[in-house]
C-alpha cells in the first residue's frame, strides 16, 4: 500500500518529521491519476493569513523550460506519494490545459481565484 498524505504545511514527506522546506517542495514531479508525468511544482504560494501553504504552482508542458506553461493548482488536489516521491493529482493533463487562463495579477484576483477553485472543485482557502 502506498502511502499518500495530503499536501500542507503540517503534513507531506516526512520521515520521522511533519515539516518540509519550501525548496524540497520546488522541483518535485507531479503525475496523473494514470501515473503520467504532468510536470513539477514550480514554486509554493503561502497565505500570509493563515500561514498554510494554498497553491502548488504547476510548471508544465514545453520543452527545458521553453514554451512552458505555469498554473497555481490548489493544494487540496495534490497528495505526496512516497512510493513515487511525488505528488500526484487527479487532474488530468487536458484539464490543466482547460483551467481558467492565469492572469498576471492572479495572486491579488480574487475572483480568478474563486473561478480557479470552482474549476478544480476545491473550497477556497479564504473561507
Amino acid at each position: 500500500m502506498q502511502t499518500q498524505t495530503y499536501a500542507d504545511t503540517t503534513s507531506t514527506r516526512a520521515i520521522g518529521n511533519s515539516l518540509i522546506s519550501g525548496k524540497t517542495i520546488q522541483g518535485t514531479r507531479v503525475y496523473s491519476p494514470a501515473g503520467d508525468e504532468l510536470g513539477h511544482i514550480d514554486d509554493v504560494m503561502i497565505d500570509t493569513s493563515s500561514g498554510k501553504a494554498v497553491y502548488g504552482v504547476l510548471e508544465f508542458g514545453g520543452f527545458l523550460g521553453i514554451g512552458s506553461d505555469h498554473h497555481a493548482i490548489p493544494f487540496g488536489k495534490l497528495k505526496y506519494d512516497t512510493a513515487r516521491e511525488g505528488y500526484v493529482t487527479d487532474l488530468t493533463k487536458e484539464q490543466l490545459e482547460n483551467a481558467p487562463a492565469q492572469e498576471a495579477s492572479w495572486r491579488e484576483n480574487r475572483d480568478w481565484q474563486q473561478r480557479s477553485h470552482e474549476y478544480y472543485g476545491v473550497a477556497p482557502y479564504w473561507l
